[in-house]
């Protein structure tokens, strides 16, 4: 196989330094199915094309099998497993644009952090679905799709259409942006793996789809079919997805989604962003931080000094890969802290930020435990604002298929009422001024489905 991609952004071979692969040279590398070549068939200032051609050698692909993989004796040479194509082509391009899927290039990471007009072609891609599908998925991600059916054979047009589509999108993107959709995207069209899947899958899932998966119209469909239709780990992935937006899980399937509106988690991120924005803080503490995904929004501001801490370590593992730690420079490191701590304790860590934030988080806590949160950040830690956001139950009433709270792990789940009461309380006991704000679509009796309480230190 072999996926071209294309800009003219001027200079145009500034591509080069994007994708860490110089325009001058053609570059090999083996995998254990084959081998990845990299190469420019065009490379100048107003058009650089970057190939990553794919050549598939079956029979390493069958000699690579774990230990515990069944055996299957001469089987192994004729099935299809060395014919997953979309599977092997997205393995390479996330190995060999691994540094390019983070968004890090010292000598142009302004240009990283840019959107600018890509090409991107796949002249011959199998599709279950046909073009129809390949603008589902492609289309509302901003891009121009371009799918045309490959016939069977052009001498016997009788016969009809293959399962093959000619592949060709264009939009203004953001270069790391292309590449993890492509990452995630690429295996959805032929629903094949050629490697055995376990549940650290969702998690790369999750981390390339970063998100613009969550908000996708066909996030349940591209969840199957990314995951092979293996249930039980597509069960996962659903209910990781519906806890990111709030709204109960929804069954997949291959035929048409209905759009959705913005994702609540996303409303919450960009309600919190806004506030941050209006303070402008040197610093800021994410409090229950979880796997990073605030963090890594954060990180793209100009706040000077960035921490997130979370008491599962799991969790803070998450964070370190959503956020690419190991792959960091010197500079960007040391402006990210990330440390496991319980917010009921005090600890010297919290303080010092101009801003924490506990987006989600006090509704985790048994009632009797929140006295010793507020002390610990209102009292000892004193950022001079704390941004704290938790559900309104009474807008629970919208979602018909809930019962209970929204999240399993929900202690409690306040009205209106009864979260402004507590805020004004911790407000007036440490010293704090506090407004309200109302994040997600409003309902005129019931309020939003999130709330969100702004408090600043007098």
């Amino acid at each position: 196989m072999i996926l071209t991609i294309s800009t003219t952004h001027q200079p145009a071979t500034d591509l080069g330094f994007l994708l860490h692969k110089h325009p001058d040279r053609v570059q090999r590398f083996s995998e254990s199915f084959g081998s990845a070549t990299v190469f420019y068939p065009d490379s100048d200032e107003d058009r650089c094309t970057v190939a990553l051609m794919l050549d598939v050698d079956p029979i390493a692909l069958a000699r690579s099998r774990g230990r515990r993989s069944p055996d299957f004796a001469l089987a192994q040479y004729v099935n299809d497993r060395p014919y997953a194509a979309t599977s092997l082509l997205a393995v390479a391009l996330g190995r060999v644009f691994r540094t390019a899927r983070t968004g890090r290039c010292d000598s142009r990471q302004a240009l990283a952090d840019s959107v600018i007009p890509l090409e991107i072609a796949v002249p011959v891609l199998p599709c279950r679905g046909g073009p129809d599908f390949a603008r589902k998925i492609f289309s509302p991600l901003g891009w121009e799709v371009d799918a045309d059916p490959i016939a069977l054979d052009p001498a016997f047009p009788d016969w009809g259409d293959s399962k093959y589509i000619r592949l060709q999108l264009k939009g203004d993107v953001r270069l790391a942006d292309a590449v993890n959709q492509l990452y995630v995207l690429l295996p959805a069209f032929d629903s094949s793996k050629h490697y055995w899947q376990d549940s650290t899958e969702v998690d790369k899932l999750l981390s390339a789809g970063g998100d613009w998966l969550a908000s996708h119209p066909a996030r349940d469909t591209i969840v199957s079919r990314y995951l092979a239709r293996t249930g039980g780990l597509t069960g996962i992935a659903r209910a990781r997805l519906a806890e990111l937006d709030g709204a109960p899980d929804e069954p997949a399937d291959d035929l048409p989604v209905a759009p959705r509106s913005v994702p609540l988690n996303m409303r919450r991120h960009e309600a919190v962003l806004a506030e941050i924005d209006r303070l402008r803080p040197d610093s800021v503490i994410d409090l229950g931080c979880g796997s990073g995904r605030l963090l890594s929004k954060i990180l793209r501001t100009n706040v000077s000094r960035v921490a997130g801490c979370d008491v599962s370590t799991r969790e803070l593992a998450r964070a370190a890969e959503h956020l690419h730690v190991e792959n960091m420079t010197e500079r960007q490191s040391a402006r990210l802290n990330l440390f496991q701590a319980a917010l009921t304790y005090v600890d010297e860590r919290f303080a010092g930020y101009d801003v924490a934030v506990l987006m989600e988080v006090i509704e985790h806590l048994d009632i009797p435990r929140l006295g010793a949160l507020e002390h610990v950040v209102f009292g000892v830690a004193r950022p001079g604002a704390v941004l704290v956001t938790t559900p309104n139950v009474e807008y629970n009433a919208r979602y018909e298929d809930l019962v209970g709270a929204r999240h399993p792990d929900h202690r409690f789940e306040w009205s209106r009422a009864e979260f402004s009461a507590w805020a004004d309380r911790v407000a007036a006991d440490n010293g704090y001024r506090v407004d309200y704000r109302g994040i997600g679509d409003t309902d005129p009796a019931l309020g939003s489905p999130t709330q969100m309480a702004v408090f600043t230190r007098d």
